[in-house]
């Protein structure tokens, strides 16, 4: 596995050369999820990225792009030069996930509340193949408040599809506030296991507690399984942390220095 603290310096190092303002919060907040995912649970070939039997990974909270292209880099997908194009004309690494499989990007997304049904459709095909591949979706807790999710929940359970694994950042933010403020009131966990999900809630940033949840999902065969990770949204750097100033913004000199010195590490000079 690679470093949470490389991840999170790549997001930071990214975000503060394109030069634009990006969604870095919610980046932040999934970098434990994606990292023990990449790491140690998705069967996948960063040197092969179009393997037929690759499991697949689908983000569906797509403005958090920032922190999966910093995972596919790391994890082999592409080279510092390409990720250095991030955000630039004519670039494929874009604000939102543009698919190219063979960047390790496996569907386009955008408009919230998406990924999980193209995942379902996914995850049918496998089982009526009778494939022995998985699809992981990544939604985040505002993105719960779309319709189309819970239609896709529904279906899912329905159809009891052990291949489909759903993971909610649940880092407690939405674009225009705290999530209990809205429709979240009822709480996630409860509303996956309404819907007829096998759910397991955990600390999103406890790599033991993530691992031991993506070996529970995998084991369980009948149905669909959310797994509803408790999250902070920025975490890593402290004056970005539960701020939700940082779902949407830009890195300047300065705070690209202080963000250094929160990760720990010596600002560059100049």
């Amino acid at each position: 596995m690679v470093s949470d603290l490389d991840i999170r310096k790549t997001i930071v190092d990214t975000a503060f050369r394109c030069g634009e303002p990006t969604h870095i919060g919610g980046s932040l907040s999934m970098v434990e999820l994606l990292n023990v995912l990449f790491g140690e649970v998705l069967n996948h070939r960063p040197a092969e990225p179009e393997w037929p039997g690759r499991d697949l990974f689908i983000l569906s909270k797509g403005h958090a792009v920032l922190g999966y292209l910093a995972v596919l880099h790391l994890y082999g997908y592409f080279d510092a030069d390409k990720l250095a194009t991030f955000q630039t004309d004519g670039s494929d690494l874009i604000a939102h996930p543009v698919k190219k499989p063979q960047l390790g990007i496996e569907s386009s997304n955008g408009s919230l509340g998406q990924g999980l049904s193209f995942g379902l459709g996914l995850a049918l095909g496998m089982e009526l193949k009778a494939e022995d591949r998985r699809v992981y979706v990544m939604l985040g807790d505002g993105e719960c408040n779309e319709g189309s999710v819970w239609e896709t929940a529904a279906l899912a359970a329905e159809r009891g599809t052990s291949h489909l694994c759903a993971i909610v950042d649940e880092n407690h933010f939405r674009n225009d506030g705290v999530t209990t403020t809205y429709a979240n009131k009822i709480k996630l966990a409860g509303l996956w296991r309404a819907f007829g999900w096998n759910v397991i809630e955990i600390d999103g940033h406890n790599h033991g507690q993530i691992r031991a949840a993506f070996a529970a999902a995998r084991a369980y065969k009948d149905g669909p399984t959310a797994i509803v990770a408790s999250t902070i949204k920025g975490r890593g750097i402290g004056f970005m942390e539960a701020n939700n100033d940082w779902h949407h913004n830009r890195i300047t000199s300065n705070i690209y220095s202080d963000c250094l010195r929160a990760l720990g590490l010596e600002p560059v000079d100049g």
